[in-house]
Parts: C-alpha cells; sequence; structure tokens
C-alpha cells in the first residue's frame, strides 16, 4: 500500500497521532495508513515543544464548557506508569541529550523519574470531571505520595470563558479516596469554599470514636 504523503496528508497524520494516544501503541506500530511512524513522531514532538496542543486544549475548554459539557464535579486521583528500561541510561543532565528536554512547561528537576515498588516509574496525579475530561495533571517521581499533590493538581484547575470573565479555577464539589483524607486538604477545601466527597482512614475515626463526643 503506497504511504500519504505531502501536505495533503496532515489531516491523516493527526489522524495517525490520534490513534496512537488512544491505543497506546509503539510509534513504529502505527498502521501504515496514517503515513511514516517517525513523521507522525515528529509532528507530534514539534507541537508538543511549541505549546500548540495546549493551545489546542485552551481553546477547546471554554467551548465544551459553555455547552455543559464539563462539569463542575471532580475526581483526584493518581497512576503509575512504569519507565521504559532504556531511561536507566540516559543522561543525568538534560541539556547535554540529543534531543533536550523541551515544551512550555518546567520539567521536574528530577525529570519525574523515581524508584518506587514497581521500579523506576513516574507517578501521574490527576483532577479529571465526571465526563472523564482531565482538567489538570502534575507529575512527579513515582515513590512520591498522593496526598501532598492534592493542592498542587486543584491549583492548576484553569477553564477560560469565550467572552470577558475570570477563568473558572474553582469546582463545585471534589471527590478522592482515602489517601487524601488529611487535615491539610480538608482545610484546604473549606478555604475555597469547595465540597469535597473523601472517606475517612479507619485509624483517626477510631481514635475519634474513643474520644466521645
Amino acid at each position: 500500500m503506497r504511504r500519504p504523503y505531502g501536505p495533503a496528508c496532515a489531516p491523516l497524520r493527526l489522524d495517525g497521532i490520534r490513534f496512537r494516544v488512544r491505543t497506546g501503541v509503539p510509534w513504529r506500530d502505527v498502521p501504515g495508513e496514517y503515513g511514516l511512524w517517525n513523521r507522525l513522531y515528529d509532528l507530534f514532538r514539534r507541537w508538543q515543544r511549541n505549546g500548540t496542543w495546549q493551545r489546542i486544549l485552551t481553546q477547546l475548554q471554554p467551548l465544551a464548557d459553555a455547552k455543559g459539557a464539563i462539569t463542575g464535579v471532580l475526581s483526584v486521583d493518581s497512576t503509575v506508569c512504569r519507565a521504559h528500561q532504556h531511561v536507566a541510561g540516559a543522561r543525568k543532565q538534560g541539556d547535554l541529550q540529543k534531543e533536550p528536554p523541551g515544551g512550555i512547561f518546567t520539567e521536574p528537576h528530577d525529570r519525574g523519574l523515581g524508584r518506587s515498588r514497581g521500579g523506576f516509574s513516574t507517578k501521574l496525579h490527576l483532577a479529571v470531571e465526571q465526563g472523564q475530561k482531565p482538567m489538570s495533571i502534575v507529575a512527579t517521581a513515582g515513590q512520591r505520595g498522593d496526598s501532598p499533590q492534592f493542592e498542587p493538581v486543584l491549583e492548576k484547575i484553569r477553564v477560560p470563558r469565550i467572552g470577558p470573565g475570570r477563568p473558572r479555577v474553582r469546582p463545585d464539589r471534589v471527590r478522592a479516596d482515602k489517601a487524601y483524607a488529611s487535615r491539610e486538604n480538608r482545610a484546604y477545601l473549606r478555604r475555597r469554599g469547595i465540597r469535597c466527597t473523601i472517606p475517612d482512614k479507619a485509624d483517626p475515626a477510631r481514635n475519634r470514636r474513643k474520644l466521645g463526643s
């Protein structure tokens, strides 16, 4: 099958990038109908470094918010991503790499990599609305705890508006599991007037019952 080539195949390249992001396959395994895999990666990486993907998200969010597609109830949680085996042999100084890290965001000093029970990994902390749209994300090393990242994740929420007015930065309610049930997190939510659904851990609840009313 002849591979598409030239400016006319730009929509196919975007479809190829969407296929790869949705399925998680290696770049080399993207079907040939979308074009050469290295062309897809070059476009993806170039837009990542110059902030095109972030600008697209910033322009789409107010449209979705105006249609009511973004709910005011958020869920906060984390997931661990195992790092590729070649990461262990990467340069310690990122500026000396063949392709230095770049983009519109500042990369963590530890590159978001650390040793956890699962090995060399990165932990992604996300806030997602009930329509399964990510609203903010914070990357840390794999061994970092969930609770300390609760406030940074919520502070990064920013939904612009189509017309004049401040961006929406405060959800109506936040849902999370027991890992986020700390006094600091609850005090932070009270200060901002955000309701929450966070179950208590067993030990603190048992101790309160022992103290009585």
